[in-house]
């Protein structure tokens, strides 16, 4: 079958075209916790995982496109607590190693030997998780907006590192908490997200969602703000982002993703980073890509985070594609 793929009028690749999913279903995971998941593109094709962002963020339709149809058999499921998995925003039995468990529960479900991984942003960071817990099912990595859950990752974005480029909606995003508790931004949140004032909580979840919203582009994009504000989808993002950002992804030390790479670092790889993305800066990237040799580094040098910027969409198609047979 004819590869089906657009390119732009700069020559660079589009995602494909939109893909509805042959299947659809739900797992149980836990005796609390069921996912849900989807299928789409050629079901005796080459399988891939996608695995969204946030944590908390849940799989949108685009995310079916980064792949050939015609090759890849697409297996996406929205996290514990997010998108169409219940119970809705969740806290309860929600950590890294939660998810790096239904992960291989689902790819035992349906019937998978080895997969590709594919993520971005948090993605990333659940991705390399798998893959060093679980390097032998695992056949490479397509990873874009390096995130590794670090402390100066996370100062930088929440801190105030990130609100010297984005002072206005820094400013937006500090509102909700008292000065006094400005020093621990995070610790700060957590308490109101976590807490019995429904109305605190959903106007902080919203500022929280919005910070975000306002800094993955080059490109503004007021809708998409907008939809980072909607009260459903502000409530489980804002909750579950801070409530393993506050425990710092539940690793075992700061950091433990970049040194347990060796464990992984066998398998082919690439590496995709926006030169100016604010939300996870260029450094993180680069040091993985150090660990990691036999992973191809690519930075796009008119990108921020949001893997719908036409550079990292380009980067992004080209990878997946050059895996594909």
């Amino acid at each position: 079958m004819d590869q089906q793929f657009a390119q732009t009028a700069s020559g660079r690749r589009s995602y494909y075209p939109e893909a509805e999913p042959y299947n659809r279903g739900r797992l149980a995971v836990s005796g609390l916790h069921e996912i849900y998941f989807e299928e789409c593109g050629n079901p005796k094709g080459k399988p891939a995982l996608v695995l969204h962002g946030g944590p908390g963020g849940g799989i949108s339709p685009f995310l079916r496109r980064m792949h050939d149809q015609s090759r890849y058999r697409v297996i996406l499921f929205d996290q514990r607590g997010c998108g169409n998995s219940t119970p809705y925003a969740s806290l309860e039995h929600n950590t890294t190693w939660d998810l790096v468990a239904d992960i291989e529960k689902l790819r035992k479900h349906l019937g998978i030997a080895r997969w590709q991984l594919l993520g971005g942003s948090w993605g990333s960071a659940l991705a390399l998780a798998y893959a060093q817990m679980h390097p032998g099912q695992v056949l490479e990595l397509v990873l874009r907006g390096i995130f590794a859950v670090r402390e100066k990752e996370l100062k930088w974005f929440y801190g105030g590192g990130a609100g010297h480029l984005f002072p206005e909606a820094y400013e937006r995003f500090l509102a909700p908490i008292p000065p006094d508790e400005h020093g621990d931004i995070i610790a700060a949140y957590y308490k109101r997200l976590t807490g019995n004032n429904e109305e605190e909580r959903l106007h902080c979840a919203r500022a929280w969602s919005q910070w975000e919203g306002a800094t993955l582009s080059l490109l503004p994009d007021p809708a998409r703000e907008t939809s980072f504000a909607a009260p459903r989808f502000a409530l489980a993002f804002a909750s579950i982002e801070c409530h393993y950002f506050y425990n710092r992804g539940f690793f075992a030390h700061d950091g433990a993703l970049l040194d347990n790479v060796p464990v992984m670092a066998h398998l082919p790889g690439v590496i995709i980073q926006g030169r100016y993305d604010v939300v996870t800066p260029a450094e993180t990237a680069y040091e993985l890509a150090k660990r990691w040799p036999s992973a191809r580094f690519e930075i796009v040098n008119d990108a921020g985070h949001t893997a719908t910027e036409p550079g990292l969409t380009d980067a992004l198609v080209r990878a997946t594609d050059s895996f594909a047979d």
